[in-house]
């Protein structure tokens, strides 16, 4: 019992983490779709901001994550 506490207990610290690398890989496909259509990847941030945070970061919203809690940001 003791170990199943265990592991339950190290899945949910380590869930955070999970969900951060599920936005990461999503702004990294969003990144490759946009240097395959032709912009240099210097041309171009991505951005992942939280909801509250979309119209201050100043771009568009190309992508969500995290149970659409957070959004990736296109500037030029």
């Amino acid at each position: 019992m003791k170990k199943q506490t265990g592991w339950l207990v190290a899945t949910l610290l380590a869930m955070p983490l999970l969900a951060q690398a599920s936005c990461e890989s999503v702004k990294a496909d969003i990144s490759q779709k946009i240097i395959q259509n032709g912009v240099p990847e210097s041309g171009f941030t991505l951005d992942i901001v939280a909801n509250d945070q979309v119209d201050q970061a100043g771009g568009q919203v190309v992508g969500h994550c995290e149970n659409d809690t957070q959004k990736i940001v296109y500037k030029k």
